[in-house]
């Protein structure tokens, strides 16, 4: 199973706050340690919410543009990784481990094509084959 861990932003992220040297070591060792496990897939910090924008659409087609800074920190977030785990349970242990002090991360379940198992047809598994070859040569070059 895949699951994408959600780093929640907090008013210090959303501010430009950066981790000092020794946060910074420490997050790279526990990475470290989740790449060695092959638990990690991915993983980045993400700009403040004042270098983005939020597209919102109508449902009739159209769209508007909101740029960022975005006022609600809760709804923010700071950083990502994707991990792959057997369980919920083993990304909430592997979580436990890391060197956060406060604040808060959601752990998602991510689906693939069998979550829509019953909608799918074999046209558009074929177009979604392809293009996750076309992601994993891409990421290969």
């Amino acid at each position: 199973m895949r699951f994408m861990v959600i780093v929640k932003a907090t008013p210090e992220t959303e501010n430009g706050a950066m981790p000092t040297t020794e946060e910074l070591a420490e997050m790279s060792n526990y990475n470290e340690e989740l790449v060695k496990a092959g638990v990690m897939l991915a993983g980045d910090g993400l700009y403040p919410s004042a270098k983005g924008a939020r597209v919102r659409f109508d449902g009739k087609g159209a769209s508007t543009v909101v740029d960022g800074p975005f006022t609600e920190s809760k709804e923010l977030i700071a950083g990502f990784w994707i991990w792959e785990l057997p369980s919920l349970q083993d990304a909430v242990e592997w979580l436990k481990k890391a060197p956060f002090q406060e604040g808060e991360v959601e752990i998602r379940q991510v689906h693939g094509a069998e979550a829509f198992a019953d909608v799918i047809t074999p046209e558009i598994q074929a177009q979604e084959d392809r293009m996750r070859e076309q992601i994993a040569a891409q990421q290969q070059s």
